[in-house]
């Protein structure tokens, strides 16, 4: 079988395999328990009519489109038209089927994506652990091959990262507000590209919050990454190519790395090392005010003020159909006065300055994606002090960059046989082709350690 999507779709140009043998493949694969509870709404028949769309325009003579008619998973978030949408809630269950798609999703189809069905996620996106008590949580698919303790998917965008994991599609449409691609991404071993928030449209997509709201992919590589970037924002970068000992690379020493689970402390110091060895030139720098992110997140700060200005009046006639934990989160935005709220707008804008400032001289910044290994599920289900305690573990460095209005990607970093660890390369706000080549560089680096 290809290795990603960029692979499959060379096998469809040079004649090696069709378009249907494929998706046939990624369908038995959406039914194997890996898959169990990833898809909340299979698309089957019409992912089959776009393959076959595909392979008749090449049997015909003509291009195929440039994603082949090959399975993309959509997040529940984003409107497929003739389905509805309903957040992965049962606030949401009787939401009557999308008129249109929305537009990141139009492109995906214009695209000729075989679209395979409406993924699972955290109840309306607001939580980095994947866990939903209306329809299950799928386990993690990547953990279970190396041992037998169901453990998280990571979230939100959970369902979406087990359909690219367990082979159901090659690449998953999904959101990021705080580390929604990034956080599955690094948990079950893939690519979660989270580009600066205004290059892909949210239009038909329910916001979490639209401040810090961005449309993205979980793919199985870079290249892969770079490919859905170019698809779903309608402008193809021209990713840097320069050899991994061109670029300025940085760590933080602080904050990021700060009470690291000892399996991540160690993949990310192999990391950095492998890179070394390889030629990357990293310098440690102080970025000063990267510790006031906290500040910014009194209250819930921004993301729990707007969540609560689009649910408060469904909380109030449907506030027992919510998941308790969300619908907590959310309530904490009724506190923050439309004053608090612009102070903090004006203090993110502050802070952005400050980092950025600081950030100068550097090109991209290296961190663990997130400080733990995916942890077993059934604790997490009974300990609601646990609970939060590990969704704040999980976000603290992934939402740094949703803050800072940066973009970021993270790839594996851990050895065969260990459990996922994220590496997380970031930026701010347009250096996304920075962050994508420098990203090609590193992973080819780190491969070749491996080997």
């Amino acid at each position: 079988m290809p290795i990603d999507l960029t692979d499959a779709l060379a096998s469809l140009r040079e004649g090696r395999q069709s378009a249907l043998a494929l998706l046939t493949d990624n369908l038995a694969r959406a039914d194997a328990p890996a898959c169990e509870l990833a898809f909340l709404r299979r698309f089957d028949a019409d992912a089959r009519a776009a393959a076959q769309a595909s392979d008749l325009a090449a049997a015909r003579g003509g291009p195929r489109p440039p994603l082949g008619g090959l399975a993309v998973s959509v997040k529940d978030l984003f409107d497929v038209a003739g389905h509805p949408t309903t957040a992965a809630s049962a606030a949401m269950a009787d939401a009557a089927p999308a008129t249109l798609d929305a537009p990141a999703v139009a492109r995906l189809r214009a695209a000729g994506a075989a679209l395979v069905g409406h993924t699972h996620l955290s109840e309306f996106a607001f939580s980095g652990v994947g866990i939903n008590p209306h329809h299950g949580t799928p386990r993690n698919p990547a953990t279970a091959a190396i041992d037998d303790r169901p453990r998280i998917p990571g979230g939100s965008t959970s369902g979406g990262a087990v359909s690219v994991a367990a082979g159901a599609a090659w690449a998953a449409l999904g959101s990021d507000t705080g580390g929604s691609l990034r956080i599955p991404a690094a948990l079950q071993g893939l690519v979660g590209f989270k580009g600066t928030a205004r290059r892909v449209p949210l239009g038909g997509c329910l916001p979490l919050s639209p401040s810090l709201d961005t449309a993205g992919a979980i793919t199985r590589s870079v290249r892969d990454a770079a490919l859905l970037d170019a698809v779903l924002s309608g402008a193809p970068l021209e990713i840097d190519a320069r050899p991994l000992s061109a670029w300025r690379f940085a760590i933080t020493p602080t904050f990021m790395q700060d009470e690291l689970e000892p399996a991540v402390a160690t993949a990310f110091e192999r990391a950095l090392a492998t890179l070394r060895s390889a030629g990357a030139r990293i310098e440690e720098r102080a970025l000063p005010a990267l510790p006031r992110v906290a500040e910014l997140q009194t209250q819930g700060g921004i993301t729990a003020a707007e969540a609560w200005a689009w649910h408060h009046a469904r909380l109030a006639e449907r506030g027992d159909r919510y998941d308790p934990r969300v619908a907590l989160r959310i309530r904490r935005g009724a506190a923050i006065t439309p004053d608090a709220y612009q102070a903090l707008l004006d203090a993110r804008q502050r802070w952005i300055h400050d980092m950025t400032t600081s950030m100068q001289g550097t090109e991209v910044f290296l961190s663990p994606t997130v400080p733990l290994q995916a942890p077993e599920i059934a604790p997490l289900l009974h300990s609601d002090d646990l609970f939060f305690a590990t969704n704040a573990r999980l976000l603290r460095n992934t939402a740094v960059v949703n803050l800072l209005d940066g973009c970021a990607i993270s790839i594996p970093c851990q050895h065969p046989g260990e459990l996922p660890v994220g590496l997380m390369l970031w930026a701010p706000a347009s250096h996304d082709a920075a962050v994508l080549g420098a990203a090609a560089r590193v992973e080819a680096a780190l491969a070749a350690g491996a080997r």
